[in-house]
């Protein structure tokens, strides 16, 4: 028996570490595809603005967990088979860019139309517009509620408990089976957990927003 709640730290901590990991990546990939669809949807084209408009409302319009199990037990009878880190990654990572794209679609349309004028009156070519003009006004923009959603995929990482994945919430559960008795503690710690995670990622977000409004960056 544990003599107290720090002796439960040591497996949380290795929790915390797979927790970070699939954060991390799974933030990485929600971020790209927030831009890829989130531009795509304000293509001129169609078929581009269709497919886009597709993946964001799947993505949007059904549970994270059922993606999650649809990567992880449903692909390989179909005979696509992937490593338990891999689908967490990508079925969080595209389910919140999904949500993402629509930051990205929205800020870049805040732009007033008169930065898109003179972007155009200064022979700039669609790429140079968009990239020298356009998404440094609109990054702005995106930052808090990227900060938001950022903090929301941190705490959707524990559904990855459910595919037996080692995190924060598995090693807690686990820690709980064996020591009933110490069920309040080991939940607390879980909770202050996923607390300080979230913490620090958005003091970075703030800090980041306060050196770009100022100028520094």
């Amino acid at each position: 028996m544990p003599n107290s709640w720090i002796d439960f730290l040591p497996t949380l901590l290795q929790g915390a570490e797979v927790t970070i990991k699939v954060a991390v990546f799974a933030g990485i990939v929600a971020v790209f595809m927030s831009f890829a669809a989130g531009l795509c949807k304000l293509s001129k084209l169609w078929p581009v603005r269709t497919i886009s408009g597709i993946y964001v409302e799947i993505f949007r319009g059904t549970s994270l967990l059922v993606q999650l199990f649809w990567l992880y037990f449903a692909l390989p009878f179909v005979g696509i088979q992937m490593p338990m880190m891999t689908a967490a990654v990508l079925a969080v990572g595209l389910n919140f860019g999904a949500y993402g794209s629509e930051i990205v679609r929205s800020s870049v349309l805040a732009v007033s139309k008169g930065q898109w004028e003179a972007a155009l009156a200064l022979n700039m070519t669609p790429t140079q517009r968009l990239v020298r003009v356009i998404l440094p006004q609109a990054g702005m923009r995106m930052l808090p509620p990227f900060g938001n959603l950022m903090i929301e995929l941190i705490k959707s990482t524990s559904l990855v408990y459910f595919i037996t994945m080692a995190d924060l919430t598995y090693q807690a559960m686990v820690l709980r089976n064996n020591y009933i008795s110490w069920t309040p503690e080991i939940l607390l710690l879980l909770l202050l957990s996923y607390l300080v995670i979230s913490v620090l990622v958005s003091f970075g977000i703030r800090m980041l927003e306060r050196k770009l409004t100022a100028g520094r960056v």
